[in-house]
């Protein structure tokens, strides 16, 4: 039986627990002789909740194990005494009779496959249905344990709301550990990358050529893990060029929205420009490489500047601070919009004009947030990979030549782990080095943001 039909089982026995229970409650409130602690409602939901939730924790473990004891049982068959005794070799025979037997491929290649489809689909039928009588069993114990439970002094609601209360702090803790886990995993192989290669070199080293041949002992003196051209073409691009673009246009498109645009004009105009965010990457990856790269190549070498290329800082800067506008805009509208209006009429009565009013008084009072949604733009920017990969290049350059190719943190990472790669080798481990560096950074970034807006918010909330 199929995970989707064990599923619908399992949730069709728990609503025939919640209906009993519920019954058996109501029962209880219509007798008269005893007033219930709790609603009929929170009655039916521990019976389900006790139908359910074993049952549901059983067949996570059981699609864990099943396969293994289906394997198991194939290799026990007779048929299979004639597979080879290496695990290598045996191992694609087993998959194509697995195949063959769940119908996902019609014929073998492997002779030896097709008489073990067989033995796999008798094998399969057999633990699915012991899986299938195992989950409603204990779909039928656990509902009747909570149905013999109910009487008019139990405390149903505490229960459920307990038992509800558990489950989200299981969601909240896998939430946790799982942040845990990513930074374990990187610290841990950024450790293996620092035993190798010298931290000082990799922080403040120029040279970056991770691609050359290394032996052991060549590592840590090579020189070949410079991150310095990495860290200055992410800030070159994510930072200076692509905040050049996004925060005027941002915070003034924030102001004519907020203070100048009739309702109906904002009404269709906010949407558009909050489209922006919703663009793929690839998309204005294409958009820069195509159109805006060759533009900015052709204008670089009109201004007579050495070095021009048709993959530039400037070309995806510039389309970078196009994709995070809606960043920008979008936390300075609230921020003006949140400056309470007793400030902007009393500069009006005191004589002061609209833009006078903004200048002096919306704007001032509303920059913690404005910093504060830049911050978070800063933090998406320096993220991006694909704008970089397909406008900037990856040339790792120490250049501040705006028409020059560099390149950025991420691209390197995701150079660096592409294709067939060795995990104990300086240049893969590198990878993790960066991916630590950038999530200390962008951490920081999220964590200075977050603090101005609080601030923002407390003064005017």
């Amino acid at each position: 039986m199929s995970i989707t039909a064990l599923l619908l089982l399992i949730l069709g026995l728990g609503a025939v627990a919640w209906f009993a229970g519920r019954t058996r409650a109501a029962a209880f409130a219509g007798s008269g002789r005893e007033r219930a602690h709790s609603l009929p409602n929170y009655h039916g939901w521990y019976a389900a909740l006790w139908a359910v939730a074993p049952a549901l924790l059983f067949l996570a473990v059981w699609q864990a194990t099943s396969p293994a004891l289906v394997t198991n049982a194939v290799l026990a068959d007779p048929r299979a005494a004639a597979l080879p005794a290496d695990p290598t070799l045996r191992g694609p025979i087993l998959a194509e009779a697995r195949d063959l037997a769940a119908g996902r491929v019609q014929a073998a290649f492997n002779p030896q496959a097709e008489a073990l489809a067989p033995a796999y689909a008798d094998a399969s039928s057999r633990y699915g249905l012991l899986g299938l009588v195992a989950a409603a069993l204990l779909a039928f114990a656990g509902g009747a344990f909570a149905f013999l439970r109910l009487r008019p002094d139990f405390r149903a609601r505490t229960r459920v709301e307990r038992i509800v209360m558990g489950m989200l702090l299981l969601a909240s803790l896998i939430a946790v550990l799982t942040t845990f886990g990513i930074v374990a995993s990187l610290v841990v192989e950024a450790f293996r990358f620092f035993a190798q290669v010298s931290p000082a070199e990799f922080l403040f080293g120029t040279h970056w050529s991770p691609q050359t041949a290394l032996r052991a002992d060549q590592a840590g003196s090579s020189g070949a893990f410079g991150a310095v051209p990495l860290f200055w073409g992410t800030i070159f691009i994510g930072v200076i060029i692509a905040m050049t673009v996004a925060i005027p246009l941002g915070l003034m498109s924030a102001i004519y929205l907020t203070q100048y645009a009739r309702a109906s004009t904002r009404r269709w105009m906010k949407p558009l420009l909050e489209i922006l965010a919703g663009i793929p990457t690839v998309v204005y990856g294409y958009f820069a490489a195509l159109t805006l790269a060759p533009l900015v190549r052709d204008l670089g070498l009109t201004l007579g500047i050495g070095g021009a290329s048709s993959e530039s800082a400037l070309a995806a800067g510039l389309v970078m601070g196009v994709m995070i506008i809606p960043f920008v805009s979008s936390m300075a509208d609230d921020s003006l919009a949140a400056v309470p209006q007793a400030m902007r009429d009393g500069s009006l009565a005191m004589g002061a004009t609209t833009s006078e009013t903004i200048r002096r008084v919306l704007v001032p009072a509303a920059l913690p947030g404005v910093v504060g949604g830049a911050l978070l733009a800063v933090s998406r920017a320096i993220g991006e990979t694909m704008i970089v990969v397909m406008a900037a290049g990856l040339a790792a350059n120490l250049s501040a030549n705006p028409f020059a190719s560099v390149t950025t943190v991420t691209t390197q990472i995701v150079q660096l782990l592409t294709g067939d790669q060795e995990f104990d080798s300086p240049k893969t481990l590198a990878a993790f080095a960066l991916g630590l560096v950038l999530f200390l950074v962008t951490l920081l970034l999220n964590v200075i943001a977050l603090r101005v807006v609080k601030r923002f918010r407390e003064a005017y909330e």
